[in-house]
Formats: C-alpha cells, structure tokens, sequence
C-alpha cells in the first residue's frame, strides 16, 4: 500500500487521464509516393478555418543529411508453418535493464537495438542488454514536462529509416502545445541523432495539461498515425469527443513523404471530402488514446483509450477499415452509457473489451498482438495491462470472431507503454521503476 500511494498520487493523473487547435504546415510539393499510392491532399484549407493558428514556420530549414553508414535493417521473416494459435493462461517476465528515467515508450529502428524515451526530453538505447550511457537524443531543453502528462512521449522511425535517417518525435513544449518534429540520425554514428536537424512539422494548442495522447506510429501502408486526447478537464467539457471539426479526441492519419517541409492529408483518408470534419482524421470519439498498435501480420489496430471515473477500453479496426470509425467518447465510456440522458449509440463502435476499477484499477496500457519466433505459446494473444494496478490481461479472438480475455497476473509495476523489437518480441516499460522487462511464457 506504501509503494502504491507513493507512486500513485504523483503519477496516477500522469496516464490516468492520459491537447484547441491549429496546425503548422507548408505547402505541399510534388508527390514522391510510387505509382498506385493515393496522391496526398494539401491542408491549407482546413487549417485557414481553424482559430488560432500559429504563424506558419519558416521554410529555410535545416536539410537533412544522410547517413554515410546506413543502419542495417532486418527484416523478419515470417515462418513457412502457420504457428497455433490458443489463448494464453500466464505470462512470466525477464528483467532486460534499468537506469532508465520515467521511461513512456520502446521500439525499434528496423535492427537489433531498443530504442527507450524518457519523459524529460530524451531517446535512450538499449543494446546487447545495456542503456548506452550517451542518449540517441537530447531534447530537454525543448520540452516541456512540468505536468504529468507533458513531456517527450514517443518517437516513431520513417519506415525507410535505414536509407533516409529519418524519425519522429511527440512532445509537448514549453508552452504545453503539442508538438510533432522531425530528425535525422548523425551522418557519423548511427547511435546519435543530428539535433540540429529538428524540424517541427505540426503544432497543436491544448487548453488543459491532460489528455495528451502522445503516441506515434507509422502504420502498414506507410502513414503516420498520432494519437490525440480530447484536451484535457474532466468529463470532455469542451465536448470535443464527438466533434470531428477539432483535431482533439482524434487519431489522425499523416503522409509525411508528400511534403519534405511537412505534412500532406492522404486521398483516402474517410472526411477528405467532408468540409465539416478534419481532413486528418482516421478515427474519433475518443478520450485518451495513450497507446496503440498494428498487428504486424494482419495489420488490424488496437486503441487502448483511458477511461474517466469508472471503465477501461480497448477499440479494434480491422485491417480493411476504410477509417470513420466514432468510438463513442462522451457519449459511453467503454460499452457503458457515460451521459444516461442522450446514450444514442447510433453508428458508434463500441469496445472489444472494458473493464471497471477497482481493486487499484485506474487507467488501461495497451500492448501489442504477440508475432514474435521466441515463444510460440504467446502467439496471437493481445497483451495490455493496468497502469495502477500492475494487473495483465491477454485478449484472444476466437475462430467465431468472439473475445477471450484473461487475467494473467497482479505485478507491482506501474506499466507505461508496451513495444515491440525488431523480430515482434514483447516488452513493457515499469516507470517508477525506469526498467524494461520482456514478456515471456
């Protein structure tokens, strides 16, 4: 109980409830996407209808260099035998280092090495099993992590990261706005990124210091996926979970490729042609998507979303979703009525899985579909856990498509974010603690 109220009272708003709007971006170029691909549209027509848009940035910024030694990628290969496929009943866990400073997230380059952020402002790296001591990037002095859910909170690697050098940054900066920036890896040593080489590409005003969001991925058709809280206060205030003409509650859906200054909207994105929502957006009606993922093999999508006083979610897309989806923030928090009087749940997508607090229960982070080599008995099982609590579950979809989910353990880590490394193999990250800890039978 000590340990709980110690951690908790400093960190439980941290993910518990886990930001206006306005963009930046420049005019788009010409496509640079290979034929077949949709051809990207410009945003400066939606951006010019949205009140307080920051000045846009200037254009003479820094060009990137490439890298002389390209990072080597590896590539998984995937097995010949289709593996069996059960639900999973335990999980284990095998400590894999620590020394680590409020760590929010792990992944990798497309190589062997683990790539950690720290919430102050820093990426570090994981590799043969030791935190390098100089981190991959320093960026404290841009960040602003004065409130607990502010910060550095994820980095995402440009899919062709081993040509090109290119990743992706989310963090809040010292005036509390949203902040999404681009960098690129030293021309010399593949364990340092250019600091100099930063350039912001999307900027967005948040009323409140909550409800952040904070994560991003590139998603298997090569766009960049960023999760968007609803800004923040209790209850949505603002209301902004069911009002797809702000960005907040969101996940958008972003070609950075179209537009070497910024970014351009996909063609098929599901509101391109619809002049009362965000062209941006790929979902919405959502509170708090602190973490999500794309299973590596079938592409589908798991959005874990923070509840506000009573459930926990998990949200499913399937692979071929054409986007749209309305996942019901204010409306229901999990599959439960959260505004009794007007519980319309017309065209909303409901979760696959919620579940209360209690028992120390507070606020879900979502993991990842298991498609690892190392152990076969985990093998299509979808892992989450409870930030508080410390309690796992393991999701199973059934032949009939219905859900199993199970109970797998009571830890005493406050668990921060899951990912993956290069070969699908799984790890969490225990934040007081500043550990990481792979997932195991």
């Amino acid at each position: 109980m000590k340990r709980f109220f110690i951690l908790l009272i400093v960190l439980i708003t941290a993910l518990a409830a886990c930001k206006g709007d306005g963009i930046v971006v420049t005019p788009p170029v010409a496509p640079t996407r290979p034929p077949n691909t949709p051809t990207a549209m410009p945003t400066l027509a939606a951006t010019a209808a949205i009140p307080d848009t920051p000045t846009p940035l200037p254009t003479d910024h820094p060009t990137p260099v490439p890298t002389d030694t390209p990072v080597p990628t590896d590539t998984p290969v995937p097995t010949n035998t289709p593996i069996p496929e059960t639900a999973v009943t335990h999980i284990s866990f095998e400590f894999i280092a620590n020394g680590l400073t409020n760590p929010v997230s792990l992944t990798h380059a497309g190589d062997g090495r683990l790539f950690v952020v720290e919430q102050e402002g820093r990426i570090r790296i994981i590799q043969d099993g030791a935190v390098l001591p100089q981190p991959f990037l320093d960026i404290v002095s841009l960040v602003g992590s004065d409130a607990s859910e502010r910060g550095l909170l994820s980095v995402a690697f440009h899919p062709n990261y081993g040509e090109n050098g290119r990743f992706f940054v989310y963090y809040t900066d010292k005036r509390g706005d949203t902040t999404i920036a681009r960098y690129q890896v030293s021309a010399n040593d593949p364990n340092q990124a250019d600091p100099n080489s930063g350039l912001v590409i999307f900027t967005l005003p948040q009323p409140e210091w909550n409800h952040n969001g904070g994560l991003l991925k590139f998603g298997p058709d090569g766009y960049l996926y960023v999760g968007l809280g609803d800004g923040g206060g209790a209850n949505d205030p603002r209301r902004n979970g069911q009002d797809a003409s702000t960005l907040l509650g969101t996940l958008l859906r972003l070609d950075v490729d179209f537009n070497d200054s910024g970014y351009a909207v996909p063609a098929d994105n599901p509101f391109i042609n619809d002049d009362a929502k965000r062209n941006e957006i790929w979902a919405y009606g959502l509170r708090n998507p602190w973490q999500f993922s794309f299973d590596r093999l079938t592409g589908d999508l798991y959005i874990a979303d923070v509840g506000q006083n009573l459930w926990e979610e998990i949200n499913f897309q399937p692979a071929n979703s054409a986007g749209g989806e309305n996942y019901g923030w204010n409306i229901m928090e999990g599959s439960h009525c959260f505004e009794t009087e007007t519980c319309d749940q017309t065209g909303l997508k409901l979760p696959i899985f919620d579940y209360p607090h209690g028992g120390g229960s507070c606020s879900v982070t979502g993991g990842y579909v298991y498609r690892g080599q190392q152990f076969p008995a985990l093998y299509g099982n979808y892992f989450l856990a409870d930030y508080c609590s410390g309690i796992f579950w393991s999701l199973f979809r059934e032949a009939d498509g219905s859900w199993t989910a199970t109970e797998l353990d009571d830890t005493p880590h406050f668990v921060s974010a899951f990912g993956e490394d290069v070969n699908g193999e799984l790890y969490f990250l225990s934040y007081g603690e500043g550990a990481v800890y792979q997932i195991r039978p």
